[in-house]
């Protein structure tokens, strides 16, 4: 499998190539300057908006502070009128970096690592930002409270609008032997930020460790997360499904982005297509992958995991997905 982005530049790296420097990558050197905006005074009442360009407060190494990089985000919405004059760095849509790694300090941005979703901003805005802000690398348009992607099974899908640049982002996710990396489309994928302990992979740790090299069934894999983790911490087998074509997309990439090979793959058409898509989309040694709705899961598996795991979007009632995983799994973990 071909590790590439649809922008067509060099978005996806191999798990080992990103981690291996993740430690500076937001770390400022020796001659970075540290501000102190407040985050709920007006912009405009802390420093003169003229004085805010590509070069203010930008170091030698050539980063800048997170605050600083919002300050001129925000120094454009306001000229472009998205927001009003007296906005504060709070009103500046939601900032994920990329990679999404939970720093001890305030982040100091390079190139080209920050995708930033706001719910008014329009596409003569985001050329702006895009162009003049160099730390940035894409503008969604969408509303962050929603919920990317089916909600459940009676909701449409959700997605952000892609404006400018690229939202290929990547998370760095901890569990208890080391780090994966999990490459999101971020106008396709449930916005999750990354933390320096998972809750969800301890659980399912806790639930492995009473077996000997279980089997699991990742019921609602999103982008593969959960699955991916369990492959890493021992399980002889797990099978990813999720309902959203788009998250399997992205646990098919981030299989092969931690070293598990996708070694068959169905037409990029058949995992798109809801008529083709209930069926077996992919496999690799130790996995297998659908895109179906979960409550015909035991039409097509046969086999009876150990595990099973219902990670659902919050506020989602899960009784029916529980349901559905009694007769296919010995035990079912509600995350």
């Amino acid at each position: 499998m071909v590790l590439s982005c649809t922008c067509g530049k060099n978005c996806i790296n191999i798990s080992s190539d990103v981690l291996h420097n993740i430690h500076s990558f937001y770390k400022p050197c020796n001659q970075c300057s540290d501000f102190q905006l407040k985050k709920f005074k007006p912009l405009q009442e802390q420093i003169p908006l003229e004085k805010i360009d590509k070069n203010w407060g930008k170091c030698e190494c050539g980063k800048r502070h997170m605050d600083v990089v919002m300050a001129h985000i925000l120094k454009i919405m306001i000229e472009e009128g998205i927001k009003p004059i007296k906005s504060t760095l709070r009103m500046v849509g939601t900032p994920l970096i990329t990679p999404g790694y939970p720093t001890p300090h305030i982040p100091y941005l390079p190139k080209k690592s920050l995708i930033i979703v706001d719910k008014e901003i329009n596409k003569k805005c985001a050329e702006r930002l895009f162009y003049e802000v160099k730390e940035i690398k894409g503008v969604l348009k969408g509303d962050p409270k929603k919920t990317v992607g089916i909600k459940d099974f009676n909701s449409e899908s959700y997605s952000y609008e892609l404006l400018m640049g690229c939202d290929m982002r990547c998370d760095i996710v901890s569990y208890p032997k080391g780090d994966i990396c999990i490459y999101k489309n971020q106008k396709e994928i449930h916005i999750e930020f990354s933390r320096s302990q998972s809750p969800k992979i301890e659980k399912i740790m806790r639930a492995q460790i009473k077996y000997d090299s279980p089997s699991l069934l990742d019921s609602t894999c999103g982008p593969g997360t959960l699955g991916i983790a369990a492959l890493k911490l021992g399980a002889q087998k797990v099978v990813f499904n999720d309902i959203w074509p788009p998250a399997v997309e992205m646990t098919l990439l981030n299989l092969e982005v931690n070293g598990f090979t996708v070694e068959s793959v169905k037409d990029q058409n058949e995992i798109i297509s809801s008529k083709k898509s209930d069926k077996l989309i992919a496999s690799g040694e130790k996995f297998e992958v659908y895109c179906m709705d979960v409550r015909n899961l035991a039409k097509v598996l046969k086999q009876k995991f150990d595990i099973g795991i219902v990670d659902t979007f919050p506020g989602v009632k899960n009784h029916e997905i529980v349901e559905s995983l009694t007769g296919l799994c010995h035990e079912v973990i509600v995350i």
